[in-house]
Parts: C-alpha cells; sequence; structure tokens
C-alpha cells in the first residue's frame, strides 16, 4: 500500500511539474505574436481491482493543448487583410490628394495666374511688362503641369518597388509555411500536436494575409494555401513562388506571375490578386492613379489645343499670325508583346469630346473592336479609321493579324509633355486680326490724282504674308504708262499675269492682284507718284488677347458642360472623396478588427493575472504531492522496521 501511495504522489508531482512548465511557458511568450494560450489536459489514471474494488493509481497527463479557435482565426485574418488593403490604399492616394489640392502646389493657382495675366495683356497688349508676364505665368503653368505629372509617375515607381518587395515577402512566407508543414506532419507522428509550432504556422498565415487575400484547406494536420481567386501557394511541403514581370501592353507596369513546376510563368490579372498590400496596390493605381493622370493629361490637352487655335487667329507685335503657344501631347499607342508587327494610330480631333479614359482596340481577323476601359463600353468596326470620344483611331502601318490588340491612351502625355512653345514676348498674338490685314497709301511727293484701294485678300495671301515692316510699292510711269513693281512680283491685271520685273500696265480702275491682295488704282496719276501695300500690323489692338481671357471661363470640356477649372476641380472633388472615403472604411476595419482580436485573445491570449493563480494553485498540488510521498516513505520505513 505505502508502494500504491508513493507512485500516486509521484504522478500527481508530475501532473503538478508538467502544470508549472506549462504555466510558465505561457508567461513566458505573453508578448509573442500568434502565440495561443497552452493547457494541460489531464485524467485519472487506470484503476488496479484489488477484488474489493477498483483502487486509483493516481493521475496521468494526456496531452498539452493550445487554447485555439478556427474560426475566430480565420475572422482575424480576414479582417486584417481588409484592412491592410484599406491602409495600403489610403496612404497611397492621401499623397495624391495633398498634391492636388494643395493651394500653393496644386494646378488651380497656376490656372488662375496664367488667365490673370492673359487679362493684364488684354489691358496692355503693347507694354513689355504685361507681355514677359504672360509669357512667364504660361512657363509656370506648363512647370506645374510637368510636375504634377512627374509625382504621379513616381507614384508609378513607388507601387512598382512595393509590388516586388510584397512578392518577395509572400515567397518567403510560402516556403517557411512549406517546412512548418513538413515539421509539423513530422512531429505529430506520435499523436500529440507540436503546439508552438502550429503557431508558428498560423502567425505566418496572418502575416501573409497582410500581403495578399488569403484561403487555408486544412488536410489533417497540413495547411494548403491559396491565395487570390484561388490559385496555389503551399500544398503541403510543395510550395510556390510568384515573381513579377511586365505588362503586356505597358512594360513600365509591373505585374505578377505564377512560376509553376515546370519554370513557366503565367500572368496573373490584378484583379485575382485582391486583398492584403498587394490588392491595395493594384486597386490603388487602376482605379485612382491611373485616372488621375489621364484626367491631367485630358486638362492639359483641352486647354493647348484652345489656346493654340485661339492664339493662331490673332497678330504678334511684328504683325505675322500667331503660332501655336503651347506643345500638345499625343495619344500612347502601346502594342501588346504578342503582336503581329503592324502598327495603329490615334490622334485628337476634338478636345471637347475627349475622356479621362484608356481604350484597348483589337482585331480578330474581320472587325475591330473598340473598348472603353473606364466603363466597358464595347463598339465594333468594319473598317478604321473610326472617331470615338473625339479621338481618331486608325491604321498607321503594316496590316493587323487575328488576335493584334492595342493599349491606346489619349492622355496620358498630355501633362508630361505640355511645354511652352514661344520665348519672344513679341510672338503673342493679343492683336486681332482685320477684315483686311492689308492697308493702301499712296507717295508723300505724289502729285496726280491717283487712288489705290484695297478690297481683300485671296487664300494665297494667308501662306505668305507681306513680311513686317515691308511694302509693296508701285511706281508710275508717265511715258510707257505703266507701273514698276519693288520687290518684284508677279501681278495680274484684269485676268492677264505678268512676271516679276516686267513692267505692268496701268487701266484705270481695272483689278489687281499681287503677292494675294486684291486692290485697285485709279485716277490719273503723275510720272514717279508711287502707291504702296503694307500689312496691317494691329499691334495695339487687344482682341485676341480678350478672346484668349474669355477661354478661362468657357465651357470647354466634357462636352462643352465644364471649364478646365471645373475639370481639374472635379478630379480634386473625386480624390478627396475617395480618401475620405478609405479613411472612414479602413478605421471601421480597424475597430471591427481590434473587436475580433479581443474576442480571439480572450479566449486564446496569455491572462498574467489567469496564469499566477494557476502557480500557485498548482504549486500548492506539487507541495501536496511532495507531502504525500514523505508520508508514503515514512509508512514503508515504518513497516520494514515491524518486519525486522
Amino acid at each position: 500500500m505505502g508502494t500504491n501511495i508513493l507512485n500516486i504522489g509521484k504522478t500527481a508531482l508530475n501532473a503538478a511539474q508538467v502544470g508549472l512548465s506549462t504555466a510558465g511557458h505561457n508567461i513566458a511568450n505573453v508578448s509573442t505574436p500568434g502565440y495561443n494560450r497552452q493547457e494541460v489536459i489531464q485524467g485519472a489514471a487506470i484503476a488496479q481491482n484489488l477484488g474489493f474494488g477498483f483502487a486509483g493509481q493516481g493521475v496521468e497527463v494526456r496531452t498539452i493543448q493550445r487554447v485555439y479557435d478556427q474560426f475566430l482565426s480565420a475572422q482575424v485574418n480576414a479582417s486584417q487583410t481588409t484592412k491592410t488593403a484599406l491602409d495600403t490604399y489610403y496612404s497611397q492616394i492621401s499623397r495624391i490628394d495633398n498634391i492636388m489640392a494643395d493651394t500653393g502646389a496644386g494646378l488651380s493657382p497656376a490656372l488662375q495666374g496664367f488667365f490673370s495675366s492673359i487679362q493684364n495683356l488684354a489691358a496692355f497688349p503693347n507694354m513689355a511688362e504685361s507681355r514677359q508676364s504672360a509669357l512667364s505665368s504660361a512657363q509656370t503653368l506648363a512647370a506645374r503641369f510637368q510636375s504634377l505629372d512627374g509625382q504621379l509617375s513616381a507614384s508609378y515607381d513607388d507601387v512598382n518597388t512595393q509590388i516586388t518587395a510584397s512578392v518577395t515577402t509572400i515567397n518567403a512566407y510560402a516556403s517557411q509555411i512549406a517546412q512548418l508543414n513538413e515539421r509539423i506532419q513530422k512531429a505529430t507522428v506520435g499523436g500529440q500536436p507540436p503546439n508552438d509550432l502550429l503557431d508558428q504556422r498560423d502567425q505566418l498565415i496572418t502575416d501573409l494575409g497582410k500581403e495578399v487575400k488569403v484561403t487555408v484547406n486544412k488536410s489533417g494536420d497540413t495547411y494548403n494555401v491559396a491565395i487570390g481567386n484561388g490559385q496555389s501557394l503551399v500544398m503541403g511541403a510543395q510550395a510556390f513562388s510568384l515573381t513579377t514581370i511586365p505588362a503586356i501592353d505597358d512594360p513600365s507596369r509591373l505585374q505578377v506571375g505564377y512560376v509553376t513546376t515546370t519554370g513557366n510563368t503565367v500572368r496573373m490579372p490584378d484583379a485575382y490578386l485582391g486583398g492584403g498590400k498587394l490588392g491595395g496596390l493594384f486597386e490603388f493605381r487602376s482605379k485612382s492613379l491611373d485616372p488621375a493622370q489621364n484626367e491631367l493629361g485630358r486638362v492639359a490637352i483641352a486647354l493647348a489645343m484652345d489656346v493654340n487655335a485661339q492664339h493662331t487667329q490673332g497678330l504678334d507685335q511684328n504683325g505675322q499670325p500667331g503660332t501655336a503657344l503651347f506643345s500638345v501631347g499625343t495619344p500612347q499607342v502601346q502594342p501588346s508583346s504578342g503582336n503581329s508587327g503592324a502598327m495603329v494610330g490615334a490622334a485628337i480631333t476634338d478636345s471637347k469630346a475627349l475622356t479621362a479614359s484608356d481604350y484597348r482596340l483589337s482585331y480578330d481577323g474581320s472587325n475591330y473592336k473598340l473598348t472603353r476601359l473606364s466603363d466597358g463600353q464595347e463598339s465594333s468596326y468594319a473598317t478604321l479609321p473610326q472617331t470615338v470620344d473625339g479621338v481618331e483611331f486608325s491604321l498607321a502601318s503594316g496590316t493587323l493579324q487575328p488576335g493584334d490588340n492595342f493599349l491606346i491612351r489619349p492622355t496620358i502625355n498630355g501633362a508630361r509633355n505640355f511645354q511652352v512653345l514661344i520665348s519672344d514676348t513679341a510672338r503673342l498674338a493679343a492683336a486681332g486680326v482685320p477684315a483686311v490685314p492689308v492697308l493702301s497709301g499712296i507717295g508723300a511727293d505724289n502729285t496726280g490724282s491717283g487712288e489705290i484701294a484695297v478690297s481683300g485678300v485671296d487664300g494665297s495671301y494667308a501662306g505668305a504674308p507681306l513680311p513686317a515692316g515691308s511694302t509693296l510699292e508701285f511706281k508710275y510711269d508717265l511715258a510707257s504708262n505703266s507701273f514698276t513693281v519693288t520687290p518684284p512680283t508677279a501681278v495680274t491685271v484684269g485676268g492677264v499675269t505678268y512676271a516679276a520685273n516686267d513692267p505692268v500696265p496701268y487701266t484705270d480702275g481695272a483689278a489687281i492682284n499681287a503677292h494675294g491682295i486684291d486692290f485697285t488704282i485709279s485716277g490719273t496719276p503723275a510720272d514717279a507718284d508711287s502707291f504702296v501695300l503694307r500689312p496691317s500690323n494691329n499691334v495695339g489692338d487687344n482682341a485676341n488677347a480678350l478672346k484668349l481671357a474669355d477661354l478661362q471661363t468657357a465651357n470647354r470640356m466634357a462636352g462643352g458642360t465644364t471649364s478646365y477649372q471645373g475639370a481639374y476641380s472635379q478630379l480634386v472633388s473625386e480624390i478627396g472623396n475617395k480618401t475620405h472615403e478609405l479613411d472612414v472604411n479602413r478605421t471601421a476595419e480597424g475597430n471591427l478588427l481590434e473587436a475580433t482580436q479581443a474576442q480571439q485573445q480572450s479566449l486564446s491570449g496569455v491572462n498574467l493575472d489567469e496564469e499566477a493563480a494557476n502557480i500557485m494553485r498548482l504549486q500548492q498540488a506539487y507541495q501536496a504531492a511532495a507531502k504525500m510521498m514523505q508520508t508514503a516513505s515514512q509508512m514503508f520505513d515504518m513497516l520494514l522496521t515491524l518486519g525486522g
């Protein structure tokens, strides 16, 4: 009996010792990420039949199990994945929001400054200061467009860098999970769960969920892990890997590729990889960054085309027609990597009808399909060219083959290529073009009664107007009743053309055309009388500057429904609203995550007060077991004494 009591005490001592070790392990890992509280599961040892009944044999430790709820863990992981995606999206878009809406660095003050300087030019069209101010403000506007576009382009580079880093992290986690699968499978051969290894694997799943959406299918003691829309990443002890590859139709954009067991890389569409940091980056790029850069380019293109169109309708200080003030960005056409080699072209024909969307043009062998990517609207055509949304799509070279497709971005280069093309203030065309851009006059020393009158100009004059400061002189020779023309110019009189340097006969009131100018000379000129034609410089006029200033409030965008400032303000508003929406959603998701984590920790987390109480209880049990063994030893010694 003493021996039996000794054995029972020993089992009790062992159980208390295991309990103390487990409680100490819990306390030591109170701050370990992913650690789940462990507890000792014990039961009564098999009793011994002594004939008069079954005598207990003490206690046995059956297992040490972790307090773990798979459902709660799945909830935490799902919420963590969503929260990380929202945080990533918010972090990226908030930077764009700060740039676009900045009252000093945004586009609005530069636009306002440009049109204010044009209004000042209209008030003082002949002052050097106002002309320099107008040119300087145009250069400031161009620099602002380029700066904003440059910062958006930097966001693309940052997204690419983060995608690469995320893919590297995902591959590392996949490898570690596969290794843990193998270790866990070997460790469970004895039937007992390797709790710490299980915690490590679950924590890796949580960390992986911060990078991308994760789905876990449990097969026995093994985790099979899929990402995104179900692409296998870990199968037992085998881990697959991801890589980054350039997009088929835009090498500057990175996508994710899946490396198969044969070493081939399969492209994964961005939409397949939702959730986590990776999903947040893809969603930001497609839903906010692309539209923002396109819309900024659309404003730049519309402004440049409209200003150029009006500027060429005026005259500069040299009396010459105005030229383009700004360069206009051209559409970007990117063929897919597998195309046959033929090329399509795109040209903007109507900035008012222009949208901020990208387009995909594909050829199936019979028809051309044009897809507007912003809303998925499709159009089919049997031939090209076709004009859609102010853009003409055409064949540029070669013959398309079935399967060829192109990504066309009409406005992507608008802000990047917005530049001032004039450096001489005298070339600012502030003056309006008079109805007849040629003035006539008679020589100061004329003595006859001859008169000259201009009736207009024909099309040839527009292509080669009289140079500023020059004159076309007709000098009368009484003896030959003809004119000498200086500089020598071909002249038509009454339908008969006389070559340059030939005398031009005089007919009173006959229709004359020279240098594209229609005029008449009438009356009785005296010998050596002269008649001159000269360009109407009109340099003091502000008619064209007023029309340029009117563009500020004109609705020249979105089908004539908004102004340049209105379109940009709408872009700023959309980005601001999206930023606020994400901030609200991520805060709500953060609260949900905290609540779910609190619920999980209330079950699985280590409570130091509870563990301290357990240690006190187990310490007492340990002391009691030791006392029992001491008592059993004393009883055994007494029996030996009596037996002697």
